[in-house]
């Protein structure tokens, strides 16, 4: 398992509150983020100079 399954894993455990990644890493994180089952639980908030920081939701989004 990789660094972002594993931080993907942990912030859906509840091990850690959010993930923050970088913009020269999105595409990276993002391939690996849409083939989880659970994928519309993540939230990502886009923040001023590429910067998304990511949250796990109980509900999935629509």
């Amino acid at each position: 398992m990789n660094t972002y399954e594993q931080q993907l894993e942990g912030l859906k455990e509840g091990n850690i509150t959010s993930i923050t990644i970088e913009k020269e890493h999105f595409l990276e994180f993002r391939k690996i983020l849409i083939q989880r089952k659970d994928f519309k639980h993540f939230r990502g908030i886009a923040k001023q100079g590429g910067v998304v920081i990511y949250t796990y939701e109980n509900d999935a989004r629509s």
